[in-house]
């Protein structure tokens, strides 16, 4: 059977984890730049759709296409080494570290940001033919996005913060979801739809995703969005980022490890459901 049971992908998340801890910094860095730059291609691929159909479900709907090409590539966001490498620390894999964790989650940041950076100047002279003329119908749409997703949260203050916040926990919930989803099945068609249905409720709902915001607010600068760098960083990355992380550990891969990677011990069945030759006797459910 192509699906994998829960046991089994437990064991497969705290391997993945494994791995990339001990990968070296010039693969590390060449997977990440290709990870953010692909994210990147899809969320101006679906601001795009959005903008010219004038609906926003269409953009979500095709959005996953970037994330399931750069994982079945095998390229690495933040997001999913958030979640997939403390599984490895936990597990107390031989040289799994505090500093081996911390040093990969550095390259992956660096190498995403190099990535989406790339795509958003690409993307900015596109828009622009070269800087020329003022940007078209979709770069002023993601222009206002930078606006209302900075500045915006900045308005209400510490609710804006905490609002922030919770929309980066539960983009990574969702984007998680999709990693591991990923690796619940052995076939294709299977880890696709795995990821595609997650992903699509994150983009939908406008969830914070640390590295499609790398593209879509350096870009929306680019595009003359009324926002500073300083209103990008403290109002939307650096929460982000904190939210991204929690998400993702809390609500999959700790919620996972805790159940199926280390199952507690099974109760005793009543005496009643248990035959006179102490043969447990079977249930329906």
């Amino acid at each position: 059977m192509s699906y994998v049971k829960p046991a089994d992908l437990a064991t497969r998340i705290i391997d993945a984890g494994e791995s990339k801890v001990f990968m070296s910094t010039r693969d590390t860095l060449i997977r990440a730049f290709m990870a953010g730059a692909i994210l990147a291609l899809a969320a101006a691929f679906a601001v795009s759709i959005s903008t010219k159909t004038g609906e926003p479900l269409v953009g979500a709907l095709l959005f996953p296409v970037g994330f399931c090409m750069l994982h079945l590539l095998g390229f690495d966001l933040l997001t999913a080494v958030f979640t997939l490498v403390p599984l490895a620390w936990l597990d107390k894999r031989p040289g799994v570290t505090l500093g081996p964790m911390l040093r990969n989650w550095g390259w992956v940041f660096l190498g995403n940001l190099a990535g989406a950076l790339t795509v958003a100047v690409f993307m900015a002279i596109y828009f622009t033919y070269g800087f020329s003329v003022e940007p078209d119908a979709v770069g002023q749409a993601i222009g206002q996005i930078g606006e209302g997703r900075t500045v915006g949260y900045a308005d209400h203050g510490a609710a804006g913060m905490l609002t922030l916040f919770i929309r980066g926990v539960m983009c990574n919930w969702m984007v998680s979801t999709g990693v591991v989803g990923a690796m619940m099945s052995d076939s294709l068609p299977g880890k696709v739809i795995a990821m595609w249905m997650p992903i699509t409720v994150f983009f939908y709902l406008g969830f914070e995703h640390s590295i499609v915001n790398m593209f879509l607010f350096p870009s929306g600068l680019m595009l003359g969005g009324e926002f500073t760098i300083v209103d990008y960083l403290l109002w939307n990355e650096i929460p982000t980022v904190i939210g991204n992380l929690v998400g993702g550990l809390a609500f999959v891969g700790l919620v996972i490890y805790a159940t199926h990677g280390k199952t507690g011990p099974l109760r005793k069945r009543p005496a009643d459901l248990v035959s006179v030759d102490k043969t447990p006797v079977p249930t329906t459910v």
